[in-house]
Formats: structure tokens, sequence, C-alpha cells
């Protein structure tokens, strides 16, 4: 830690002593002043690049002082370059080019979409979030993803507590996390969305409903895909570290090289966070019980047990851009956490002593090419190997009380916990977990805007789990768990009409075996007995869909998907989890769904200075045996701390959301969005006794089904120095009151909540550091999640981050 901090320090320190960097702007235009839309500027020699706007304005930031040559490319135009010298902070320099002969840059012109754009109208309801402005805040990935219209990051508590994200509905393993295409859980739970800060990553893509083909999986409520910045054009080196409330400290450093000659690629990331996460509670849910058992409800107190502590790094070595490879890495992660568990599913008890710890070793192999062999073929392979590690540690027997006192008796003697440990009975729990993840896509251009493409998702893990409290000779008791899964996808990609229908459709086989045994001991007639328990699965499906994007005008866009979709249950589902305090489900079915979307993506239209979107969705999902966390249905059973997993039989969604975003002179944006939906059981009568069920056509209790975001951002050049800049930021979040249960109760209601955030960042005017500042739930609100578990009033944050480029 101490290693990593200094390493940190001495990064900022270089300020002074590091060269000096400037921006270069302008626009790019044909001799009538008409603008050149989507032309690819390029300064050489050091490759930053960018593309023109709607408006054939480009800005390229962070370049060394000194001479270049600034090429500008385009299809509707003669390649041109002129030579530069960069020697300000700030200059301008416009260009006008000739049109090629054969086009035309009229009222008929190719708009070309930004790659934001591009992914948000290929047919699939997906939104993409852009970390350019979260990246210098005090901000968790996780935190971008809660504000995003149809998300609702699901965390029991602060800081490194388990997180579930819910897309209208679709909650759990429903929905997929993704980092560049591989599945996060294969990097282990110490490599998570709340390690990855906003500056290590391009952009966030969520997927509601309907995958492309390079996600394909056994997955039905969408996916979260997390690009990382590949930052080819660049080298650099950057820094940053915050502190504030809960003593939370967070940094990261991350850097790149890149011969310009060669091709040769080496990426480096590391991350360390610590927190105490000691924060308020004073809810309805926080009690404090007296020897003679009377209980104090709203008692207002601190956490006492909840510390979280993290470290990892990220290593990758290859070439980029090279004749034989687009992209060729090899990579090593490897990152460790420690976890304080402060109570179980539910508030009701508070645990003392209860820990878990997390490392995992991950090795990857990342292989991209376009144009394989022949012009069209393309191939995309990206395989993992990880070997982790959980060990959990619960031997306290003591009760405890929320002030963080051992609870005693009328007698004034300590109370002991029942089964003498704080979850039940002692244990010291070893999982060993080895996992294979390999997804692979090769796709072939038949014809010009015919695409098809095969992929395939193979996934294995073997899973050791140790009893070492239950040792059998110099052995512990273990038992082995195994679980295989190949999704294979076929996929038909179209652009016609002049490019204005886009169409994707696909077809999906499904196969998942799992096998599980277990020991269990036993004493009999004096001797110790050892019973050995064998189970085998094994299941397939089918799946198909259809997502289809209509260009009415240049910026309006009709979207549409349909699938049929089929997950498996995990592991963690199947086996359980003691660390995040599930039990095994070994008879869990695959759950299948029929999901469909339908909406349209309005903008940016641009009325002088002001810039206006719309888009909007409509969604509705049908789904058989669906699989998620149980929830007791008696009142006095609510303060559990252990569930798990089970097919809840037929469910159903409906609901629509919708996002507007506002922007003034590129200065003010304002954006708002909401999110309703009705998620209901809709299992009317009982298979096995054919009485009709109580809970049908009721809302699935413990899900947030109504909820309102909203931000404002200003920025402000030249403030206090000149070539600096200030940004100001100001977020609102609503969430409706929702049953955490499934019988109508007030007690069980979570509350309405509405948490308020502020932050200021201010650039320097070397472009190089940045100062911010953040105050997240001003008001101090009540914050709840899952089960009613309370999560952190207010809090301040500052953060400095420094950046040094084109060494």
């Amino acid at each position: 830690m101490n290693q990593f901090l200094i390493l940190v320090f001495l990064l900022f320190t270089m300020v002074a002593a590091s060269a000096q960097t400037g921006e270069l702007s302008g626009t790019v235009t044909i001799p009538s002043g008409q603008p050149v839309v989507g032309a690819s500027v390029t300064l050489k020699p050091g490759n930053s690049a960018t593309m023109t706007d709607e408006k054939g304005r480009y800005t390229l930031k962070n370049i060394a002082f000194g001479k270049y040559e600034l090429v500008v490319t385009s299809l509707e135009i003669k390649n041109t370059s002129i030579p530069v010298t960069v020697n300000q902070a700030r200059q301008h320099k416009n260009m006008v080019v000739e049109e090629n002969a054969s086009t035309q840059l009229g009222e008929a012109s190719v708009i070309r979409s930004s790659e934001k754009r591009q992914i948000e109208t290929q047919g699939f309801a997906v939104n993409v979030i852009e970390t350019k402005e979260a990246s210098v805040r005090n901000l968790q990935t996780n935190e971008l993803l809660d504000r995003t219209v149809g998300v609702r990051v699901r965390q029991s508590g602060g800081l490194g507590s388990e997180v579930q994200y819910n897309l209208n509905g679709m909650t759990g393993r429903s929905v997929g996390i993704f980092i560049d295409g591989i599945e996060i859980s294969t990097y282990g739970s110490s490599f998570n969305l709340n390690n990855i800060p906003p500056a290590m990553i391009d952009r966030i893509e969520v997927y509601k409903g309907v995958l492309p083909a390079h996600l394909s999986g056994d997955l039905l409520g969408g996916a979260i895909n997390i690009v990382l910045k590949k930052g080819n054009a660049a080298n650099n080196l950057t820094a940053s570290v915050s502190y504030g409330s809960f003593n939370t400290l967070q940094s990261d450093l991350s850097g790149q090289y890149r011969h310009s000659k060669n091709g040769f690629t080496a990426k480096f990331s590391g991350f360390y966070t610590t927190t105490d996460n000691d924060y308020e509670q004073w809810g309805k849910f926080s009690k404090y019980i007296e020897p003679n058992g009377v209980v104090t409800r709203n008692f207002r107190t601190k956490r006492f047990f909840d510390g979280y502590e993290t470290l990892g790094g990220r290593f990758e070595v290859g070439f980029t851009d090279v004749k034989w490879a687009d992209v060729f890495l090899a990579g090593y992660n490897i990152s460790d956490s420690y976890k304080e568990i402060q109570h179980g599913q539910t508030m009701g008890t508070p645990y003392m002593g209860r820990t878990s710890e997390a490392q995992a070793h991950v090795m990857s192999l990342n292989y991209n090419k376009r144009d394989l062999f022949i012009e069209g073929l393309n191939v995309n392979v990206n395989g993992v190997y990880s070997i982790r590690n959980t060990y959990i540690q619960d031997t306290v027997p003591w009760a405890y009380n929320w002030d963080g006192v051992i609870r005693l008796d009328l007698n004034g003697n300590p109370i002991r916990r029942l089964d003498g440990a704080q979850q039940g009975k002692p244990t010291m729990t070893d999982i060993d977990r080895q996992i294979t993840n390999i997804r692979s896509n090769l796709s072939y251009d038949i014809a010009s805007g015919h695409r098809i493409s095969l992929n395939h998702v193979f996934y294995t893990i073997d899973r050791q789990d140790s009893d070492l409290l239950n040792p059998v000779g110099d052995n512990a008791l273990k038992s082995s768990n195994d679980l295989s899964k190949n999704v294979l996808s076929f996929n038909y990609e179209a652009q016609t009409f002049q490019n204005k229908l886009t169409t994707n459709l696909f077809a999906k086989l499904y196969q998942q075996s799992l096998g599980t045994t277990s020991y269990s001991g036993s004493v009999v007639n004096g001797q110790f007995v050892v019973n050995k328990d064998v189970r085998r699965d094994n299941r397939t499906n089918t799946g198909y869909g259809l997502a289809v994007a209509y260009a009415l005008f240049p910026r309006i866009i009709l979207i549409t998907s349909a699938e049929r979709a089929v997950r498996m249950p995990e592991d963690n589902e199947i086996f359980g989890s003691p660390d995040q305090n599930i039990l095994a489900s070994p008879a869990l079915k695959p759950e299948v769904s029929d999901n469909y979307n339908a909406g349209f993506r309005l903008g940016t239209f641009e009325i002088d200075q002001h810039k206006l979107a719309l888009s909007t969705n409509v969604f509705w999902r049908n789904v058989k045996d669906r699989i998620m966390p149980r929830t007791n249905e008696l009142i006095n059973q609510q303060e559990i701390e252990e569930t798990q997993f089970l097919n809840l039989g037929l469910s159903q969604s409906l609901g629509f959301e919708g996002e507007l975003s506002y922007i003034f002179k590129d200065n003010l944006t304002v954006m708002a969005n909401f999110s309703k939906f009705n998620s209901l059981f809709k299992q009317e009568f009982d298979p096995a006794t054919g009485q009709r069920m109580t809970y049908y056509n009721v809302q699935i209790p413990n899900e947030p089904f109504f909820t309102i975001n909203g931000n404002v951002h200003y920025r402000l050049n030249n403030i206090f120095q000149k070539f600096s800049e200030l940004n100001l930021f100001y977020t609102l979040g609503y969430v409706h009151p929702f049953r955490t249960v499934w019988p109508e109760s007030e007690w069980f209601i979570t509350p309405a909540q509405y948490a308020q955030n502020i932050g200021a960042s201010y650039q320097f005017p070397n472009r190089k550091l940045i100062a911010s500042l953040d105050l997240k739930n001003i008001f101090n609100a009540e914050v709840y999640d899952n089960f009613g578990v309370q999560k952190p009033g207010r809090a301040i944050y500052v953060k400095l981050s420094y950046t040094i480029n084109n060494f």
C-alpha cells in the first residue's frame, strides 16, 4: 500500500518537470463554406486523431509542443495535409479542402455518426455512457450506471458490498456484466465495477433485452459492457488519488506505450481502494435490543464492522495495428480484496468477525483481425483462464447490538448466538475456482452491407469447497462442483434501402452440464463415517430473435427487437456463495423469456446554439421459471440472514422509459430520464395442488419499479487562470416506494428516496492536472436498497488527477 501511494505522490510532483502541451482545434470546410462531416483528422507524428462533428469542428487535446503535420481524410474530399506548429495552450487552425469530383456535399450528403450514435441506432435497446466528464470526478462506475435510464444498481450497503444490476425489471445473472466482451465474473469478486475507475474506461454500453453478436450468451435481461480505453494513439501515464468521508481512499494508475513503427504495445493499470464504511444509519430497519427484549427502532448509530480493502493490477503486452493483427495482446490480472461482513441479507442482525477474502490470478489472450486472408473475413478471439480463491471466516460466538457492543441478558451475562457463530455454525470455508472462458467470433462480409457471423461461448468452472473446521485425517471435508456451458449463435446482419434499414437476425443453441460431489461426516457406532453424494445434470435449449432499426430521417430512428432468450443458472446460484450469504439450490432450472422492445431516437437537432435529443423505449417480457432470490412470505420472518435462488414460475414485465437531453453553447448540458414498469407474478394456479396462488398478478417485491434521474453540467472557461476549465455538476435521483416482502405491510415498504449530489472539477491551464470536489447526498436523505439495507448519507470527497502525454 505505502509503495503504491508513494508512486502516485511522485507522479503528482512531476507537474513542474513535464513537457508543455496544448490544444488544437478548428473547422474543416469546402470552398463554399459547407462543413465536412465525419472527416478523419490526424496529427503526425504521434497519431493523435479525432473526427469532425456535424459542423465540421475538430479538437485535439494534450499535444506536446512541437512541429506536426495535420492530415484530413474523407471519402467526400481529397486527402489534405498542412504543417502546423503547436506552441500555445490553445491554438486554432481551420482547413479548406477540395471535394472529390464524384462527390457532392449538399443536402443529400451522408451524415456520419459518432461511435455512440452508431451503437445506439443498430436496432438494439441500448444506451452508451461516455466517461469523459466522470473520469475527472470522484465517481465509481456503478454511480454512472445508476443514473442511466432503465438501470438500477442494487448495492447492499456501502463501497465493496454486494452489487446486483436491475435493467427494467430483470436482475441478477439475467443481466450480463462484461469487460471488453468477457464476463466480469471470470476475474473474481475482487475485480468488479466498483474497482474500475471511469478514467480507465472508454465507454459503457447498456443493452436491455436483445444483445449483439459479440455479446452472445445465455442472458435475457440485457448486458452491461465496459469498454476499456485502447489508447493506441498516444503514449501516456495517468494517476489519480481521492480521499473522503468514512476514511475512504481511492487511487488508480494507468499507462500505455506503443512503438509507432513496429506496433509493439504495452499497457498497465492498477487500483487501490480502502474504506471503513462507518457511515451513520438511523432508518426504521436499524434497531437496539435491551436485555429485557424491548426493541428500539430507528436507532441512530454508526456501522462498526464494514471495512473494505482491495488492490489490483492489469498488464497487457503485444502488438496493435500491424499487418498480421489489429490487436494481439497477452494479459495478466491480479487482484485481492478483504471485506468485513456487517450483516446478512437484511439489517436485522449485526455481525462482528465474519469476513471474506478473495484473490484472483487471470491470464488472457486477445486477438482480432479484419480482412484475415481475404477481404471481408474478420476474426475475434478472447480467451481467459482464471484461478480464484475465496475464504470465509465466521467463528465469533457472541450476539451484538447495533452499537457494536455484545448484548447482555437480564443477569448481565453476554448472549451467545444460537448456532455458535454470527451466521449459523462456525465456519472457515475455503473455495477454489478454476475458470476457462473463451469467446470467439468469425464474420464474413458476403456483400456490401451484408454480413454473416458465427459466435461461440465456452465457459467452464471447476470448484472445490473445503470446510477447514471439519478435517478428515490431513484433509478437510471437500465438495467438488463443476459446471460447463456452450452457447453457439448464428447471426445475419444487413443494411439495405440506402443504409436506412439495419437488420440483425440470429439463432442460438444453449448447452449446459453440471455435476456435484459432496461429502458429509457423521459418527456411527463410535466411528467417523464419510458419506458421498454425486449428482449430474445436462440440459439444452434453443433461442432466436430479430433486431431492426429504420431511419425515417437522418436524425429520426425507429428501433425494435424481439427474441426468445434462455438463461442457464450460474454456479453461485446452484452451488451457493457463503461470502454473499447465498445457500445452494441444486434443483434450479433454466429460465426462458420472450422479450419485445420498441422505441425511437430523435436528434441531435441543432437550432442556432441549442442542441436537443430525445429517446424512448417500450418493453414487454414474459418469463418462465424466472430465477430470483427467495423472498419470505411471512411478516414475522423477514429479518433473513441467508437466501437462496428459486424458480418463480411465470412473471411478466411491461413498461416504458425515456430520456431527454439539452445542450446550450456546448457549455450547459441538462439531462433527465425515467423508467416505469410493472413486474407481476403471473402463475395463477399451483401446478401441484391446482389452488389459486395467493400473490397472482401482484408486483414482485424487492424491486424498484419507478425511477427518475436528472443532472445538470455547466462548463466555464478561463476562470481564475487563462486556458483553465471549471466544470460544475448537479444530479438528482428519485426512487418510488416499493415493498420488500410479498404481503402488504407498511413496515416493509422502502420509502420514497431523493438523493442529490453536487460537484466541481477544475482543469489547470497545462491540461494535465485536474482537481475535483464532490458532495454526495447533500441533504443526508435516507437511501435504501435490497431488503431495506440503508446506504451512506452525506459524504464529501476530493480528487486529484494528473496525466503525462506523448512521452
